[in-house]
């Protein structure tokens, strides 16, 4: 493909596929692209996503913001090669039962987010387009094989499960943020409140375990899942 048509592809997905675009005049670039991306996913491990910026990852390198754009002619580049560098290559997954398969995909992607929180802060502005994240959607397709299902309905199905990854890993993140000692002063302030406002059956579930003063457990998470798997079934039994 030729220079110009490189050109009208999304920001990052040329150079994520190996694309290496013609060297600029000046010095030679002392750092390489991996390397920028592995510091930039130091930067955003310690700090969090608002501290992915050009300025932030160029002073954990020891060069200035302008030298950084030799390498990247955008953060909004930059911020695709680091998604697929992050969320990573899929795990492999056993052939058999569709369910588990899809049940051990979304726990794999669930268990990337847990360990760079910050992924699912990242905008998601075109369908994937990189190695690794065309990747997790070949694995998923492969799960989905032999149900009967037509592509636009696996298609839905991929859209569902990951929805219910990212919006779990940002409840789990930011719930389970709170100190212990914080999530059990609030729920005995609540009670007494609730009670006297007529919230009887709030009041009561405030004051039970199932309230989780621990946080989010793992058996909420697999509760949410398994329903949107009985409605995959359900779905598949109807086709």
């Amino acid at each position: 493909m030729d220079d110009a048509k490189i050109e009208l592809l999304p920001p990052g997905t040329a150079l994520a596929w190996g694309y290496a675009p013609a060297p600029r005049r000046g010095p030679k670039p002392g750092y390489s692209l991996d390397q920028i991306v592995d510091a930039a996913i130091a930067q955003a491990d310690a700090e969090g996503y608002a501290a992915l910026s050009m300025p932030s990852i160029a002073k954990r390198l020891g060069i200035t913001a302008n030298a950084l754009y030799r390498y990247l002619s955008s953060k909004e580049e930059l911020l695709v090669l680091v998604a697929e560098a992050a969320w990573g290559p899929p795990p492999k997954l056993s052939s058999g039962a569709w369910r588990a398969a899809v049940t051990a995909w979304a726990r794999a992607l669930l268990d990337r987010s847990r360990r760079h929180p910050w992924l699912i802060d990242l905008p998601v502005r075109t369908a994937p387009s990189t190695p690794n994240l065309l990747g997790w959607l070949e694995n998923f397709l492969e799960g989905m094989d032999g149900t009967g299902l037509s592509t636009r309905d696996v298609m839905g199905c991929v859209v569902l499960v990951d929805g219910w990854v990212r919006s779990t890993a940002t409840l789990l993140r930011d719930v389970n943020a709170s100190a212990p000692e914080r999530v059990q002063a609030l729920s005995e302030f609540l009670r007494p409140h609730l009670e006297g406002r007529g919230y009887p059956r709030v009041a009561a579930v405030i004051s039970g375990e199932a309230y989780g003063e621990e946080g989010i457990e793992d058996d909420d998470v697999e509760f949410g899942l398994g329903r949107i798997l009985d409605g995959i079934e359900a779905l598949i039994v109807r086709r």
